[in-house]
C-alpha cells in the first residue's frame, strides 16, 4: 500500500501544480507578469528548496517531458503560419534564425570568458544555451496589454521562433561534441548540419502530407481528428530524431503544410490544440523550475547577470542590426525587435542537454541559462508593451474580438458555416460590407431560423451564419467587429474599418477577391498610396483599390500609418486622390462662380 500511496501523492501533487500554473494566469494577465514566470516560480516554490520540498532531479525525464512539449509549441505555431506571411519574411527570419543564432552566441561569449572564468568553448557553450528566443511570451503580453504589432514585425518574430530552436539546439550539440571528444573538421560539422535540415524538412513534408491525406481519406470517428494530429505531431518529430534529423524542424514543417492545406475538422484540430500546447507549456515550465536548485544560484548570480546584461544590451541587438541590414526594416523596428528577444523555457531546456549527457560543469550552464531566462522575463518582459508604444511598432486594440462559431459540413472541404452575433456598430450591419468569398446562408432571430431574404432588414442581435473557405474564416472577424465610430466622426476620413500601411495587398486581395499582379502582392499599403499620388500622402487621401478605396487616416514621418476602407461606388469615378483642404476649396470655387452668375 506504501508504494500505491505513494503513487497517489504524486498523481494529486502533479494534478495541483498544474491547477495551480493555470490559476496563477489570472494573476499574470492583472499584473502583467510574463506567465512564463509564473510558471517556472510555481515550479520553484514546490521543489526541494521550497515549502512543498519534493526532490526532483531526473533531468532525462525533465527532457522528455520538454521534447514532447516543445513539439507540439513548434507544430501549433506552423499550424498558424501562412504561406503569404512565411514567404513575405522568410528571408530577415531566416538570417535571424541562423546567423543572428551564430552572431548572439559569439557576442555573448566574452562575457562568459571573464564573468565565469570558462574557455572559449565552453564560453560559446554558454551563448548557444542562451541564443534563441520565446515568442510565445512576448505574443500573450502584447495581447494581454492590448497591443497589436505592425504586421510584418510580427510575422518575422514569429516565424524566427519557429524556426531558430532548431539551430540553438545544433550548435549546442556541435559544441558538446567538441567539449567531450575534441574539435571535429568544418566538413563534418556542415554535413551535420545539412542532415539535420535535408532529414528534418523531409520527415516533416512527408509526414504533414500523410496527416492530410488521413484527415481527408479515412473517416474517423467523431472527437479523434484532433487527437490524431497531436499524436501525429510527436511521431514525426520522433521519427526525425531517429533518423538523425531535427525533430523540430519536422513538426513546424508539419504543422506548417497542414494549416494551409484544406482538412476535415480544421477548428476542432486548432481548438484542441490551442489546449493541448497550453498544458505543454505548463508541465514544461513547472518541470523546469522543479528542477532548478535555487541554493546554487547565489555562487553564480552575479556573473550569470553580466552574461544577461551583455546578451540583451549588446549581442541581440548587434545580431537583430546585422542580419535586418539588408532588408527594410527601420530602425524603430530594428530596435524594438532587439529588445524583444525575450528568453523562455527554450533556453533552460537547452540547457539541461549538457547534465543530460554528462558535460564537465553542466550544472554551471544550467544555473546562468536560468538566471538570464528569469532576468530576461522580468526586465524585458515587463517593458514590452511601453517599448512597442514609445517605438511605435504596435497599436492599440480598439475593437474587441467577435464572437466566431465555426462549424465543419461532412462531404466536403472547401466550405464550413460560420457564425457571428451582429453588435450594433459591426461593418457588416451598418453598410452590408462582405467579401466575395462569403455567402450568408441563414440568419438567427429570436430563436427563429430564417433565410438571409426572409431576415432582410438585419437587425441588432442577429446571429448570422455564412459559408466561407475553412482557411479565411477568421478573415471575417474584421466585418463582424463591434466598432464604434469615433466621438467626432469626420464623413471624409471614416471608413468602415482600419488597417496599418504595412498591410500588403495580398492580404488585402484574399479578403475581397481583388485582382492583383503577382509581382505586387508583397507591396505594402503605404508603398501603394505613395505610388499613386504626385506628392507625399496626406490624411484624406483617398485611393480606390478595386471594390474597396483605401482611406488616409495617419501619415508618420512622411509614411502612411493607418488607413480607412471603404467601398469604391461611393467615390465620384475617376477622380484622383484628393485632399479635404482641395475639396473644401473647390466647393468654394464652385460657390463663386455660382453667385457671380458664370459657368
Amino acid at each position: 500500500m506504501g508504494a500505491l500511496d505513494a503513487v497517489s501523492v504524486g498523481i494529486l501533487l502533479s494534478a495541483l501544480l498544474i491547477l495551480a500554473g493555470i490559476l496563477s494566469s489570472l494573476v499574470a494577465l492583472r499584473f502583467g507578469a510574463p506567465l512564463l514566470l509564473v510558471f517556472l516560480l510555481v515550479g520553484m516554490l514546490a521543489g526541494e528548496a521550497g515549502p512543498l520540498g519534493l526532490k526532483f532531479d531526473d533531468v532525462r525525464l525533465a527532457y522528455t517531458i520538454g521534447s514532447v512539449a516543445l513539439a507540439l509549441i513548434l507544430f501549433d505555431g506552423g499550424l498558424r503560419t501562412r504561406y503569404q506571411s512565411f514567404r513575405n519574411v522568410i528571408g530577415p527570419a531566416g538570417l535571424l534564425a541562423t546567423v543572428g543564432v551564430l552572431v548572439t552566441a559569439a557576442l555573448t561569449a566574452p562575457a562568459a570568458v571573464y564573468a565565469l572564468g570558462l574557455g572559449w568553448t565552453e564560453a560559446l557553450l554558454v551563448g548557444a544555451v542562451v541564443a534563441s528566443t520565446d515568442a510565445a511570451a512576448v505574443f500573450f503580453l502584447l495581447h494581454a496589454k492590448g497591443l497589436r504589432l505592425r504586421p510584418r514585425v510580427s510575422a518575422t518574430l514569429e516565424v524566427e521562433s519557429g524556426v531558430n530552436d532548431p539551430f540553438a539546439i545544433f550548435l549546442t550539440i556541435v559544441l558538446i561534441e567538441i567539449i567531450l571528444h575534441g574539435a571535429k573538421p568544418w566538413y563534418e560539422i556542415a554535413s551535420f548540419l545539412v542532415a539535420e535540415t535535408l532529414v528534418g524538412g523531409l520527415i516533416g513534408y512527408v509526414g504533414g502530407r500523410g496527416v492530410v491525406l488521413v484527415l481527408n481519406r479515412l473517416n474517423l470517428p467523431q472527437g479523434l481528428h484532433a487527437p490524431f494530429v497531436a499524436t501525429a505531431a510527436v511521431v514525426i518529430f520522433a521519427l526525425a530524431e531517429v533518423g538523425h534529423g531535427s525533430g523540430f524542424l519536422a513538426v513546424y514543417v508539419a504543422g506548417l503544410i497542414v494549416g494551409n492545406s484544406a482538412v476535415r475538422a480544421h477548428n476542432t484540430v486548432v481548438t484542441f490544440l490551442d489546449a493541448a500546447t497550453w498544458l505543454a507549456q505548463i508541465g514544461m515550465f513547472v518541470v523546469l523550475g522543479l528542477l532548478s536548485w535555487p541554493d546554487r544560484l547565489p555562487h553564480t548570480i552575479l556573473p550569470a547577470l553580466a552574461v544577461a546584461a551583455t546578451l540583451m544590451l549588446v549581442a541581440r541587438p548587434a545580431a537583430v542590426f546585422l542580419c535586418l541590414a539588408p532588408f527594410s526594416f527601420n530602425w524603430r523596428e530594428k530596435t524594438f525587435m532587439s529588445w524583444v528577444g525575450l528568453r523562455g523555457a527554450v533556453g533552460i531546456f537547452i540547457a539541461a542537454i549538457p547534465m543530460l549527457v554528462s558535460v564537465p560543469n553542466a550544472h554551471l550552464y544550467f544555473d546562468v541559462g536560468f538566471v538570464v531566462v528569469l532576468v530576461s522575463l522580468l526586465v524585458q518582459g515587463w517593458t514590452i508593451a511601453p517599448a512597442a508604444r514609445w517605438l511605435r511598432v504596435s497599436f492599440p486594440r480598439s475593437e474587441p474580438r467577435p464572437r466566431r462559431v465555426e462549424l465543419d459540413l461532412p462531404g466536403q472541404l472547401e466550405q464550413e458555416i460560420v457564425g457571428y452575433p451582429l453588435g450594433p456598430h459591426s461593418p457588416y450591419l451598418r453598410r452590408g460590407l462582405l467579401p466575395n468569398w462569403a455567402r450568408p446562408t441563414l440568419v438567427v432571430r429570436d430563436e427563429r431560423i430564417l433565410s438571409p431574404a426572409e431576415a432582410e432588414p438585419l437587425r441588432e442581435g442577429d446571429y448570422v451564419y455564412l459559408l466561407a473557405p475553412p482557411e479565411r474564416a477568421q478573415a471575417l472577424d474584421r466585418f463582424f467587429v463591434d466598432m464604434p465610430p469615433p466621438a467626432r466622426p469626420d464623413p471624409m476620413l471614416l471608413g468602415d474599418f482600419f488597417v496599418t500601411g504595412d498591410h500588403t495587398l495580398g492580404e488585402l486581395a484574399d479578403i475581397y477577391g481583388l485582382s492583383i499582379a503577382p509581382e505586387e502582392t508583397a507591396m505594402t499599403l503605404a508603398d501603394f498610396i505613395a505610388s499613386r499620388t504626385v506628392r507625399h500622402p496626406k490624411a484624406g487621401d483617398i485611393v480606390p483599390l478595386g471594390a474597396i478605396a483605401l482611406v488616409v487616416q495617419q501619415v508618420t514621418d512622411g509614411r502612411v500609418a493607418n488607413i480607412g476602407l471603404r467601398l469604391a461606388e461611393e467615390l465620384e469615378p475617376e477622380t484622383p486622390p484628393v485632399t479635404v483642404v482641395e475639396r473644401f476649396k473647390r466647393a468654394v470655387r464652385r460657390a463663386r462662380r455660382g453667385s457671380d452668375g458664370s459657368a
